[in-house]
């Protein structure tokens, strides 16, 4: 060994170590560590919390333009920060449902203007008025007891030329021939 190298490795960190060793080994600079995401994103909330309690402090916070009012108390921020719980995962559940057609409500209150008709299950008891005959030159309809169509069951009846009204009552039957549909008047 040379009387100039000393018996043991350099060390850097000696003071003055630099000056006297300018051509050995100096470590590369290392670049500044950058803060995570996590300490940003507190850093700069705390930093704007605080700024907003002191903006409202530095505003008078509403106090009398006198300036009588008492000094309001510091305010203490305190920024707590956890860690976000994964979302709990949705579930969606599918039922195929097939619509029903809704149920009629009761005897129907038109008719066809051809038909024989029982009143009370096939159309309501009521005032029913036609516009008169369809295509045809007569209009006719009769109220009857029965459905047996003998000329003793028949408790009125007309011809019809132009619009008419008839009155049926539950239980008889409605014969109707040549006219246009009758709706319940009433």
């Amino acid at each position: 060994m040379s009387p100039d190298t000393p018996p043991y490795p350099p060390n850097p960190a000696t003071p003055g170590w630099a000056a006297q060793h300018p051509t050995t080994y100096s470590p590369a600079p290392q670049p500044p560590v950058k803060p995570s995401r996590r300490t940003a994103w507190l850093t700069h909330g705390a930093v704007g919390v605080v700024a907003l309690f002191l903006g409202a402090a530095a505003g008078g916070g509403g106090a009398e333009a006198d300036g009588n009012a008492a000094a309001a108390p510091a305010a203490t921020v305190t920024a707590t920060a956890k860690a976000a719980a994964a979302p709990a995962p949705t579930v969606t559940a599918t039922k195929t449902v097939t619509a029903k057609p809704p149920k009629p409500k009761g005897p129907a209150t038109t008719v066809a203007g051809d038909g024989e008709y029982l009143v009370g299950t096939d159309m309501q008891a009521g005032t029913y008025r036609s516009a008169g005959p369809d295509d045809s030159v007569l209009c006719y309809w009769e109220r009857a007891k029965d459905s047996t169509g003998d000329f003793d069951s028949i408790i009125a009846n007309n011809n019809l030329q132009g619009s008419g009204r008839v009155t049926v009552y539950k239980g008889e039957v409605f014969k109707t021939t040549g006219c246009q549909k009758w709706a319940k008047a009433g």
